[in-house]
């Protein structure tokens, strides 16, 4: 019979519904794992589900029955996929359920950001309206979405999707050629000319050890038009040292982060001492999770493993 156990249930909305398998099993459910606690709590599964809790190969060295590891996500980096390999255990992630959250919560940073939503609602419970004498006061300028160049640095699901809204708001996406390289196809615009004439940047990328800090001060010196920047992605994408620089002198309009390089971030981390400052949205990694995104994700986990005991695996990053 297959042990299951999930190692940091908490990772989804208590509202989820997380269905129990077809098939006979021992099912276990912890609220967070901590790294002392993942080989007692592993001992004798069949199938681990994580989401970010990592599994490095000297813990799963001691987990012999281990054959699966489910990934509550789409990245994978936490799970050791060489020791995986190996020994012969199968990694599984989830595919495709953010594919309406994200790209709706980047664009509800943009125009919260572009329309300077946040700092007007402070001047409203301030009282500046009845201050201002008049109907209305112009405190902080009001950009539109139509006209404005839309740089895209992923052209996956997200990116496209994202492209798709900017396209009804009237804006016009260019997706980026990769960093550092000079052939690029039709789809996309160079680097260089993305960071230097997009009025909006979002990020839609991986991290990955070619992408870790891609953007860093001289990119910022390089964004002529001094673009909102919206990460939704990955925290290590940008240096944050840099994108507070970058705030203080100027070179970008704003900042509408999602992710931050260490999660929770420290309370004197770079994104933490600028999060106050009116021109910058910090969200605590929410973007993908829209209960309709969770409630796919929770679903299509139940399906990845349900699939692999049946001999028919899915979404396999790894196969063994």
């Amino acid at each position: 019979m297959e042990k299951i156990v999930f190692l940091d249930r908490d990772t989804l909305a208590p509202q989820i519904r997380l269905r129990r398998p077809g098939f006979a099993h021992d099912y276990v459910e912890h609220a967070r794992t901590s790294p002392g606690e993942l080989a007692e709590r592993l001992q004798g599964a069949t199938i681990a589900i994580t989401n970010k809790v990592p599994l490095p190969g000297a813990e799963l060295e001691r987990l012999p029955a281990l054959r699966l590891v489910a990934v509550a996500a789409t990245g994978t980096d936490q799970v050791d996929k060489a020791a995986c390999r190996r020994l012969g255990v199968a990694v599984a992630n989830i595919r495709g359920y953010s594919v309406h959250s994200v790209p709706e919560h980047a664009f509800a940073l943009i125009l919260a950001l572009r329309r300077n939503l946040v700092p007007y609602r402070g001047d409203v419970l301030a009282g500046e309206w009845q201050k201002s004498g008049q109907f209305c006061f112009f405190h902080h300028p009001i950009r539109d979405l139509n006209g404005a160049r839309l740089g895209i640095i992923g052209e996956g699901d997200l990116g496209q999707r994202v492209a798709a809204i900017g396209r009804a708001f009237g804006m016009q996406p260019l997706f980026a050629a990769h960093k550092g390289k000079a052939g690029y196809g039709r789809l996309y615009t160079s680097w260089d000319e993305v960071l230097a004439s997009s009025d909006i940047i979002t990020l839609h990328c991986p991290l990955t050890p070619a992408t870790r800090g891609m953007i860093g001060l001289a990119e910022f010196r390089a964004m002529q038009r001094k673009p909102l920047l919206i990460n939704t992605a990955r925290g290590g994408l940008v240096d944050e040292h840099a994108l507070a620089q970058a705030l203080d002198e100027g070179l970008i309009s704003g900042a509408g982060f999602d992710v931050a390089d260490g999660e929770p971030p420290a309370a004197d981390s770079p994104l933490m001492r600028i999060a106050a400052r009116p021109d910058v949205i910090l969200t605590p990694h929410v973007a993908w999770a829209s209960d309709e995104a969770q409630q796919t994700l929770a679903d299509q986990l139940i399906d990845n493993i349900e699939n692999f005991v049946a001999g028919r695996p899915s979404n396999l990053v790894q196969a063994v």
